[in-house]
Order: C-alpha cells, then sequence, then structure tokens
C-alpha cells in the first residue's frame, strides 16, 4: 500500500513540474521586445530681433582733447539715429576703451632704441537692438553717410535672433515624436508585431543653423546669428515595447 501511495505521489509530482516547465517556457517565449527609432523634428522660420553694433574712435597725443573729439562725434552718430528713426531705447553706447599708442624705434643695423608714445586711441562701440529688422538693416547699409560728416564708423555684421524661440523647441519637440512613433510603428507593422508602449524618450540637441547653409551641427547645439533666414532642428529617441 506505502508502495503504491509512494508511485502515485511521485507521479502526481513529475505532472505539476512539466506543467510549471511548461509554462515557463510559453512565457519565455512570449517575452515583450523593444524598439528604439530617431524621430526629427524640423522648420524654418525668420529671426525677428536684431542686433547691430558699430565702433567709432579718435587718435590724439592730448587725452582730454581726444575725449571730447569723441564725445562731439557720439553726439552726431545718435543725431543721426533719431533722423532714421532709431529712439534711445534701441541704443546702447558701451564705455570708452582708452590705450596708448607706442612706436618701436630701431637703429639703421637693427638695434632696438626702445619705444616712443605716438598718442592715445579713444574708442567706443554703439549697439543697436530693434525688433524693426529690415529698418536697422537698411541702416547698417547706409551709415557710410556719417563719412560726409568726418565720422569714422565701423559697422560690424549684423546677428540676428528670435524672441519666440522656447515656443519653438516646444513645437519641434512635438514634430520630432510624431516623427519618431510613426517610424516606429512603420517598422513594427512591417515586421509582422505589434506597437506597444513608449518605454524611454530622450531629447537631443537643439540646432539652429543658416537656411540652405553647410554649417555643421555642433555636439552642445549649433545658434546661428549670422543669418535672418534659420532652420531650427531637433532629435528625439523613443523606444517603444512590441509585441
Amino acid at each position: 500500500m506505502n508502495k503504491n501511495l509512494s508511485a502515485i505521489v511521485f507521479g502526481l509530482a513529475i505532472i505539476a513540474a512539466s506543467i510549471i516547465l511548461g509554462h515557463a517556457v510559453i512565457n519565455r517565449n512570449k517575452q515583450v521586445g523593444t524598439i528604439s527609432v530617431t524621430g526629427l523634428g524640423q522648420t524654418n522660420f525668420t529671426s525677428d530681433l536684431i542686433v547691430w553694433e558699430a565702433r567709432f574712435s579718435q587718435i590724439n597725443n592730448d587725452l582730454k582733447q581726444a575725449y571730447a573729439d569723441l564725445k562731439k562725434d557720439k553726439e552726431a552718430i545718435l543725431e543721426y539715429f533719431k533722423s532714421k528713426g532709431i529712439s534711445d531705447s534701441m541704443l546702447v553706447f558701451n564705455a570708452v576703451q582708452t590705450d596708448k599708442n607706442f612706436k618701436q624705434n630701431y637703429t639703421a643695423d637693427g638695434k632696438y632704441l626702445g619705444q616712443e608714445f605716438t598718442g592715445y586711441t579713444l574708442s567706443q562701440t554703439v549697439q543697436i537692438n530693434s525688433t524693426n529688422v529690415e529698418k536697422v538693416e537698411k541702416i547698417s547699409r547706409e551709415v557710410t553717410e556719417l563719412l560726409n560728416k568726418g565720422i569714422q564708423l565701423y559697422s560690424l555684421a549684423p546677428r540676428y535672433y528670435y524672441t519666440k524661440l522656447e515656443d519653438l523647441k516646444i513645437e519641434m519637440v512635438s514634430r520630432a515624436t510624431e516623427n519618431a512613433r510613426l517610424r516606429a510603428k512603420s517598422i513594427s507593422e512591417n515586421s509582422g508585431a505589434t506597437l506597444g508602449k513608449l518605454s524611454t524618450a530622450q531629447m537631443g540637441i537643439f540646432q539652429i543653423t543658416g537656411q540652405n547653409s553647410n554649417e555643421d551641427y555642433s555636439w552642445g547645439g549649433a545658434y546661428n546669428t549670422a543669418s535672418k533666414e534659420k532652420t531650427a532642428s531637433i532629435t528625439m529617441k523613443l523606444t517603444y515595447q512590441v509585441k
């Protein structure tokens, strides 16, 4: 009797182990996989803020006279900009920079004799910040008119910015995410799988380059300020579950 009971218990244990092992194999075969895709969000836009700088200077042996001459130039420049419709709130005159000039003296056979003071150079920059991009662009091209007044104003290249950059970033993230989702869906359908839940999402670097330019993207994020017409782009890496 005991032998028969032991045989029955042993048989039941084998059946139970087989069932458990069978479920383990089934669950392993049904393990959820993943798919990772990268989506791109991109758009063109026009800058709505311009920053333009110009430098003017005076050279004189007398420091006091150099300051007086530079002040006259500043007043003439200010009057010129006002005549062009530029208000005081758009203008920033930076601090005056003072440099001493020296001439290096040598003998006929090249022996150094020392340096000789030749005067002072006083320089100042004026900066215009405006959302009226076209007006400031026009002024930057016409500023040579000041030469007729004897003012040496050296124009620098304008810089262009966009004041709604944060809104643009949100829009680009949305576009990149949707682009990645569509890619993941296409890949899963073509492979006979079903796209499941989103597991992870990783945002790439936000890039701003000039339109139709050959600028390289930067690991830290390119930020073009030389072009009025720009292209913004960002990538999103998404990982989905697939069944």
